[in-house]
């Protein structure tokens, strides 16, 4: 296992020289997306002001307080609270986030398909796992909201957020076919079958 830390935005190189187990920690800049972000992008074909070509994503509506617009705060959004939320349902947009918007990182929890995983391995990225419930340590890492996209959508706009120290994320998912998830859950089968067989009922 090796820690990575990655100034963002990044190369398909350095998104390929992550392996599953590795951990990673983000500089700079991170994208927030969520379900209707990406129904209005790809569904509804709207384009996004921001290059988010080697950039990474992360799942989440964040609660945001509205501010006044000052020349420190461009955005006139500070973060309350910045949490990750399941990534299972956002399946479908894996491949287009990367072929189209060119990300190479998507970050969120619970994992993604084996649909994702392909496109990881024939474009060059990665899955990122945050433990669900850390929403108030990943708030720390953001510094800033930096700006704002797609706000008629609100919470679920795009949001660009400067951050520091954002991590260190798991990597779960590698551009080599590795999954954390496929092995615990090839391990879990494997117990299960140990203990049905003791008991007689295999």
């Amino acid at each position: 296992m090796t820690h990575h830390v990655l100034p963002m935005p990044i190369t398909e190189a350095q998104a390929r020289s992550l392996r599953a187990g590795d951990t990673v920690t983000l500089e700079e800049t991170l994208y927030g997306i969520r379900d209707a972000t990406q129904i209005h992008m790809f569904d509804h074909g709207r384009r996004t002001k921001f290059d988010l070509r080697g950039h990474a994503v992360i799942h989440t509506a964040p609660n945001l307080r509205k501010v006044e617009r000052s020349g420190t705060n461009h955005s006139g959004y500070e973060a309350v609270c910045v949490g990750t939320t399941t990534s299972d349902r956002m399946e479908r947009f894996t491949r287009p986030l990367m072929e189209r918007e060119g990300v190479r990182a998507i970050i969120g929890k619970g994992g993604l398909r084996e649909g994702s995983l392909d496109a990881f391995r024939d474009l060059g990225g990665v899955y990122l796992a945050v433990v669900g419930g850390a929403a108030a340590l990943e708030t720390t890492w953001i510094e800033a909201v930096e700006d704002v996209d797609l706000d008629d959508l609100n919470p679920e706009s795009l949001y660009k957020f400067r951050i520091k120290g954002f991590g260190p994320l798991l990597v779960a998912m590698d551009s080599h076919g590795g999954s954390l998830y496929a092995t615990v859950n090839a391990e879990a089968a494997r117990r299960r079958q140990a203990v049905l067989e003791k008991l007689g009922a295999a």
